[in-house]
């Protein structure tokens, strides 16, 4: 956790020099691509301060009010986050409609320059929160979803500086911030559906519910199962809960175990609540592992 918070604070130092150098920039170069993608830097800096807040506040321990404690957190600031990038979204629509309706003059050779900047800091950002160990975390892959995104905007930006510069063809400077857009509706998508999964309490995503079923039933002693149930408590911590009938002569310890065991290795289930009821007496007798 705490080389998670020591990444995102590097990224964050060099995006806010990079988004001051880029409203300089756009400004001088009378370029949406730029100053569109100097609002995605913002938001950008904003994520990065969330993802930061949210680390802190998922890393305290439960309480008797919030038993599994606040690890959610990160779920609700990397779903904000997703939502505040497609409002960007429209807003750069809307001007770049506007531009190549009414093309804007734009100096191309600014442009490039700062693209090929973009390029270098927001490789060393993906980089920062992908190779390095960073892609547990929902806070931190947010960060790294918007860091992809600016990577691919910083491509974009340079290709429309090019255009502008060597054609005169100003129209591909709205032309990629639409193209940006695109691309960042398509980077956060996902963000966004895990995030409303794990709110939601969907099976997790690299669970088979019937394959699951069928192995729980092949344990030894499990007669029948019923009331089976899989979430997402965060995007690295899965929970399960059932009722499971006995044989009238199996151990359920054992069964119960052997269920731990299995779930723990196979799908990654740590958290575990099982009833269990005897198939002669059906007599109840709660487990929790």
């Amino acid at each position: 956790m705490a080389s998670e918070r020591a990444r995102l604070c590097w990224i964050l130092i060099a995006a806010t020099l990079f988004l001051i150098a880029e409203v300089v920039g756009g400004l001088y170069s009378n370029s949406l691509a730029l100053l569109s993608d100097a609002v995605h830097v913002l938001t950008d800096i904003g994520a990065i301060c969330l993802s930061l807040f949210t680390l802190w506040v998922s890393s305290r321990p439960a309480g008797a009010s919030k038993t599994y404690g606040y690890s959610r957190a990160e779920i609700l600031g990397a779903l904000f986050n997703g939502l505040v990038l497609w409002m960007l979204v429209a807003f750069i629509f809307v001007e770049a409609i506007h531009r190549i309706q009414r093309p804007h003059p734009v100096a191309g050779l600014p442009v490039m320059a700062l693209a090929v900047a973009g390029i270098a800091i927001n490789s060393f950002a993906a980089w920062m929160t992908y190779s390095r160990g960073g892609r547990g975390g929902m806070a931190t892959r947010a960060v790294f979803v918007d860091a992809v995104a600016d990577l691919a905007g910083s491509c974009g930006v340079l290709i429309a500086g090019s255009l502008v510069y060597f054609t005169g063809w100003t129209r591909a400077d709205p032309a990629v911030s639409m193209l940006l857009g695109i691309l960042i509706i398509y980077g956060s998508w996902g963000l966004i559906r895990d995030g409303v999964d794990i709110l939601m309490e969907a099976v997790p995503a690299h669970v088979n519910l019937e394959e699951l079923r069928k192995d729980l039933l092949a344990i030894d002693g499990t007669a029948e199962l019923h009331d089976l149930h899989v979430w997402c408590l965060t995007t690295r911590e899965y929970a399960l809960s059932a009722h499971a009938v006995v044989a009238g002569g199996a151990d359920p310890d054992r069964v119960l175990s052997d269920m731990s065991q299995m779930l723990e290795r196979k799908f990654n289930i740590r958290h575990m609540t099982v009833q269990l009821e005897r198939d002669s007496r059906r007599k109840q007798e709660p487990a929790h592992f």
